[in-house]
């Protein structure tokens, strides 16, 4: 099979049609008549982490609260191992960007004199089943913006350590796009799918995460050269057993607490109640003999149980078909609960590019917004709305002074041949699902998956890496049938270099930090002495250098320079 070249030029490219690219390219569009394109793998009306929808805004300054106060909760969840500059240029904007949203469309509940109906400390209720569409009409309606749907992107076009567009091919036609751009604005999302997933088989889909974001953007940076930050941050989600359905709409809506099969609360017995830590006490009381764990919703009032069946019809329909089936619901019985598998995310967590306030990365022409940009967590949908806002004013100024950069036809034909070796080779001994699999296994079992209850040690890690690598040269030989298959390949490529410098990230933290989150059992305790840094990373010919850097403060003035 041969492809077809085509090249495209545009002022400003946005990868990943997502919360944060539709924020990103309404800024661009609002502000300027800069020529956008947005490439989305998938269709931007129903894709990303909102593709089925929200019933919460988590990132919200409510009253009482202050943007400082938000700064100084999120340091606290993560033991002071935040960017605070960054997560406080977020939390100033929070309720500036909501306030956007609900003008596009978005239904935001209110009270009776007309304020917004908190659902916990720094969230408000939505109905917002409809977000994305909502967020794709806003896009569509500026002449400025063009959308490129089911287009996948392997890698950014870097010349002299700049980065000057994409390559990518369609999925329906078989064409091999060449996109030169100004600037490039990375907003894939996260990785899920590295590790063995709760629900395995047919139902391995049934995840926490999207499971369509499997590190692409987090892949090429890091093949580029760009430095990423905090990866050995997991992020592991409390969730109800078996449809891995939300537990916050239980928890912080209707205030129940965690409690064992004994009817115990036992959280407070572990620690400060931090997400890791709920996390963490459930796994002990498990292993203590005291589970299963549940959320106590038993004797709750009707009212408040038919909120729970809307609420998750909307965004997790498995939950209450499964009440339903059973002939039950939450006012009858208690809610299991369980971790999910790891995934690595910066919306949640701190996982992702290394950027300066205004988003830009460490390679030149190139910003990072959204679940891909780390340093900041708990940033959720504003906070990644917020994210694509800041990446696309710079990313304006930026190309004031720019031009567009020629690709020599010998490049282009190189990396031509990388798919299409791929399509045409004649050895499909594997196939892609083995080898997922088979990397999901090895990082459940020695990276720290479920079945270890999230611990590692420094000998598990070392056969994870060299199981990894081998995985990665076997997946060089696959081969794709169709464009489909092709798509699955590179998806498997990104992810298991992601998985690389994960490992990496874990055995550089030699403490224990994050309960669940980052487990090293070779070191159980803290180390504020040597490890409240940030563990940083730069990939180079096959190689992972560890970089350890200083914790930055909210007032701290950091540009790449400084580093």
């Amino acid at each position: 099979m041969k492809l077809e070249t085509r090249k495209i030029e545009t002022d400003i490219l946005i990868i990943g049609g997502g919360t944060a690219g539709c924020f990103s390219a309404l800024t661009i569009g609002e502000n300027s008549n800069a020529k956008v394109l947005i490439v989305e793998k998938s269709n931007i009306k129903r894709s990303g982490c909102l593709a089925a929808g929200v019933n919460a805004l988590n990132a919200y300054i409510t009253a009482g609260e202050t943007p400082n106060s938000f700064v100084d909760y999120v340091k606290e969840e993560f033991d002071e191992i935040i960017r605070e500059d960054l997560v406080y240029t977020i939390a100033e904007k929070l309720n500036k960007v909501t306030e956007k949203i609900e003008k596009l469309g978005l239904p935001i509940l209110k009270d009776e004199e007309g304020n917004y109906v908190s659902r916990g400390k720094r969230s408000i209720k939505i109905n917002g089943e409809n977000i994305k569409p909502i967020l794709a009409s806003a896009v569509e309606q500026h002449k400025n913006i063009t959308i490129l749907n089911r287009v996948n992107i392997i890698d950014y076009i870097v010349k002299d350590e700049k980065i000057i567009g994409a390559y990518g091919f369609s999925l329906d036609d078989n064409v091999f796009l060449v996109i030169k751009a100004k600037a490039v604005i990375c907003a894939t999302g996260g990785a899920a799918g590295l590790y063995k997933p709760n629900n395995p088989g047919f139902s391995r889909h049934k995840m926490w995460y999207s499971p369509f974001n499997t590190g692409a953007g987090y892949a090429m940076g890091i093949r580029a050269g760009a430095e990423m930050t905090s990866f050995e941050m997991r992020f592991i989600a409390l969730r109800c057993k078996d449809t891995i359905a939300p537990t916050g709409t239980v928890a912080q809506g209707v205030k129940t607490p965690q409690v064992n099969s004994y009817g115990e609360r036992y959280v407070f017995s572990y620690g400060k109640p931090t997400t890791p830590m709920r996390i963490f006490a459930t796994i002990m009381e498990n292993q203590n003999g005291s589970g299963p764990c549940y959320l106590k919703t038993k004797g709750i009032m009707k009212k408040t149980e038919d909120q729970l069946f809307k609420a998750y019809l909307n965004m997790a329909p498995s939950q209450t078909l499964k009440w339903i089936e059973n002939n039950t619901g939450p006012s009858q019985e208690n809610i299991e609960i369980e971790g999910t598998e790891p995934y690595i995310v910066g919306g949640h967590t701190a996982s992702g590019y290394w950027v300066d306030v205004n988003r830009r990365t460490t390679l030149k022409g190139l910003y990072a917004a959204g679940d891909v940009a780390g340093g900041s967590p708990k940033k959720y949908v504003t906070g990644c709305f917020v994210e694509g806002e800041l990446a696309g004013i710079d990313a304006l100024k930026y190309i004031e002074n720019v031009s567009i950069e020629n690709i020599s036809d010998t490049e282009i034909e190189k990396k031509k041949s990388e798919l299409e070796l791929f399509l045409n080779n004649s050895d499909d001994f594997y196939s892609v699902e083995e080898l997922e699999e088979a990397m999901q296994k090895v990082m459940d079992e020695y990276a720290g998956g479920i079945s270890s209850k999230y611990g590692y040690n420094k000998n598990k890690l070392n056969i994870a890496l060299e199981k990894i690598d081998e995985l990665i040269t076997i997946s060089r030989k696959l081969k794709a049938n169709d464009l489909h298959e092709l798509l699955f390949i590179y998806e498997l490529l990104d992810r298991l270099l992601v998985c690389k410098v994960l490992i990496h990230h874990l055995k550089a933290r030699k403490e224990t930090r994050w309960k669940c989150y980052q487990e090293n059992l070779d070191h159980p305790n803290k180390d504020d002495d040597n490890f409240k840094k940030y563990i940083n990373s730069k990939y180079s010919d096959g190689k992972v250098d560890i970089i350890y850097r200083d914790l930055i403060g909210r007032d701290d003035l950091y540009e790449h320079k400084n580093r």
